[in-house]
């Protein structure tokens, strides 16, 4: 008897398995795993080679130091010190340095620069917007907020520039003014080799400071904002506001680094400004030949370093240089009152001689 209930419990086991193996054979199977989509790659960093950076370093401690060039002359020493100062720097490598740290600039735009990384986050936008911001430069002023980040180079560059510019006035009034002193009108020593270091000043790279590059560098990245603010600055844009845009656009594009060193130089040159710089370095080399006392030094260092280098940057930057103002005219009484003295003298001759 017991061994029939075991029997009959085992048979039930084994049915119950079997139904259930059956159902399962039976059941549709599960639902395939969805497929992996794979993720866009990240968009490049936002990039500016070392060198670019370098530039920018030196051309804004160039401006910087041509613009504190005093006015205040007590001796020839003084002068030949202020003139090695304003002589120091080669056109090229000027320009590009004024056009990397116009980049610099604009990269402290948060609107420009986000506005680009939207492009940058696609490779295949990325590559077609970075071949046409090389072929023309003034695609990169499409983005949005690069009426911002050009109000920004303006206002920098353009600022520098007018500083300079105005400390020339102020030390070309000082070489008519300084004609009072005796020692202004010595002559100059070593003329020729003050003309020699003018030109060789001229044909050297101006150098950058460390700890400057440093503030650009995490300026760049957006590490550490220079805390500037930006404003609307409409269109149309001069060469070094439209280049350091674009070269900007493209750093945020990932496409400035040490590998595109080529493309930016080609990018940073513009005909106009370099002609300007290359014009008042030409004028300068003529001042100083014919210059010879200290005065007419002066006036060399005023006028064809200071005005027309920073009047070159100022228009470059489409900044506005102020309004000159209008040449004295004699007024009619002092040429009737200088007539009147000749005619007196005049008149006392011819009496002596009567006389």
């Amino acid at each position: 008897m017991r061994s029939f209930s075991r029997t009959r419990v085992v048979l039930t086991t084994t049915v119950v398995a079997l139904a259930a193996l059956v159902a399962a054979c039976s059941s549709p199977p599960p639902p395939a795993p969805p497929p992996v989509v794979q993720a866009p790659p990240p968009p490049p960093p936002i990039t500016l080679s070392a060198s670019l950076v370098e530039r920018a370093s030196a051309f804004r401690g160039y401006m910087a130091r041509a613009g504190q060039v005093s006015s205040s002359f007590q001796n020839g020493d003084q002068i030949q010190a202020s003139l090695k100062v304003g002589s120091a720097y080669e056109t090229k490598s000027f320009m590009n340095g004024a056009v990397a740290y116009a980049a610099v600039l604009a990269l402290q735009d948060p609107t420009f620069v986000a506005s680009v990384r939207e492009v940058a986050a696609n490779p295949t936008q990325r590559q077609e917007m970075v071949a046409n911001i090389i072929s023309n430069p003034s695609y990169a002023a499409v983005f949005k907020g690069a009426d911002s980040a050009a109000g920004l180079i303006i206002d920098q560059i353009g600022g520098d520039g007018l500083k300079v510019y105005m400390a020339g006035k102020a030390v070309k009034q000082a070489a008519y003014d300084v004609q009072k002193a005796s020692w202004s009108k010595a002559a100059v020593v070593d003329r020729d080799g003050r003309l020699a270091s003018a030109k060789t000043l001229s044909a050297t790279p101006a150098l950058a400071e460390s700890a400057d590059v440093a503030v650009l560098q995490q300026a760049s990245t957006g590490g550490q904002p220079l805390g500037l603010t930006p404003r609307a600055a409409p269109a149309p844009y001069q060469p070094i506001v439209i280049r350091g845009l674009a070269v900007a656009a493209l750093a945020a594009l990932g496409a400035a680094g040490d590998n595109n060193l080529a493309t930016i130089d080609a990018l940073s040159s513009d005909w106009a400004t370099a002609n300007c710089l290359n014009m008042a370095k030409l004028n300068l080399y003529q001042c100083l030949a014919v210059s010879k006392p200290h005065y007419e030094d002066i006036f060399c260092l005023g006028q064809h370093i200071l005005i027309d280098t920073g009047a070159c940057v100022v228009k470059g930057a489409g900044a506005t240089l102020p309004p000159e103002p209008p040449r004295a005219l004699p007024v009619k009484e002092s040429i009737a009152v200088k007539g009147a003295g000749s005619n007196s003298r005049k008149a006392k001759t011819a009496a002596k001689k009567k006389g």
